[in-house]
């Protein structure tokens, strides 16, 4: 039997090993976690609607139409300060809107056909979108978005449905503090994505803005300014890349790709190490 070789192209480096599939026990239990973890939230939701003066029906009908828990927990928490419902409602949108840029990276990862891409914007948010992009193929991520979307929508709205009942009972909405947990399970989420230092600027001066206008402007415009601290960080990085440029682009001793290798001469010949440039250059000053 002839010898097996390996041919492979000069210069060339190997081709890497296929990213094997993600077993879906393991893509069912992390959906799981997600839907049931976020889920159970919509009690406090229930409870601050009914006690912001929303009805029943309001209640319930803002999960199952709207499903984006913070852009639901803004509208009823401005309701519930006594701020203007148009204002309310324009925070509420501004927030949900970042599910259409979900949107745009979910339909290229899950690949659905048109006619259920309709159905699936319905639930596309935050929990959805983490798992999706988790997953190592499409057939993992269309099953951890299935999950994940249906556990955390049954779950909310039926939470959704318990807290609006219980609100009555528990009397006084304010004494239990259940208005904090939405805020904080949307920080809970959001601490994690933070990983750049232009993320966690944008971040910081976000909550700058919200806690310097909170006390001077209507309940639910200082969400709308809090939003301008996004394009004011990308102006400051933007002009700081531009003066490092102006200044100049390359450190001294470093090369086009910041390895540290001197720069290659203009002329054609060969680098030299730091000794041949240290006789050069005393050659050159004796002379």
């Amino acid at each position: 039997m002839a010898e097996q070789t390996d041919i492979r192209t000069p210069g060339r480096a190997a081709e890497p090993p296929a990213v094997s599939a993600k077993p879906d026990s393991a893509v069912i239990r992390d959906a799981l976690a997600v839907g049931v973890a976020v889920g159970l939230s919509g009690f406090a939701f229930g409870v601050t609607s009914a006690g912001a003066g929303l009805s029943l029906l309001q209640t319930c009908a803002l999960s199952l139409l709207v499903f984006t828990g913070a852009s639901q927990l803004a509208l009823v928490g401005a309701l519930a300060a006594g701020g203007n419902p148009l204002t309310a409602a324009a925070a509420a949108l501004f927030l949900g809107a970042r599910n259409a840029f979900y949107g745009l990276r979910l339909s290229a990862v899950l690949g659905y056909r048109a006619t259920v891409k309709p159905l699936a914007a319905h639930w596309v948010i935050d929990e959805t979108s983490a798992v999706t992009l988790a997953q190592p193929d499409r057939r993992s991520a269309r099953l951890g978005f299935t999950v994940t979307g249906l556990t955390l929508y049954v779950l909310w709205n039926l939470t959704t449905l318990l807290g609006a009942l219980g609100a009555g009972a528990l009397g006084d909405t304010d004494a239990w503090g259940l208005d904090a947990a939405g805020p904080a399970v949307f920080l809970a989420l959001l601490a994690p994505k933070l990983t750049t230092t232009v993320e966690r600027l944008t971040a910081g001066l976000a909550v700058v803005l919200v806690m310097v206008t909170l006390p001077l402007l209507p309940t639910g415009v200082p969400v709308l300014i809090s939003a301008l601290a996004a394009p004011a960080v990308l102006l400051a990085q933007g002009r700081g890349e531009r003066t490092r440029e102006a200044d100049g682009t390359e450190r001294p001793g470093t090369g086009p790709e910041g390895t540290g290798t001197p720069p290659a001469p203009q002329d054609g010949t060969a680098p030299q190490d730091g000794a041949a440039q240290i006789r050069r250059t005393t050659g050159e000053g004796r002379s």
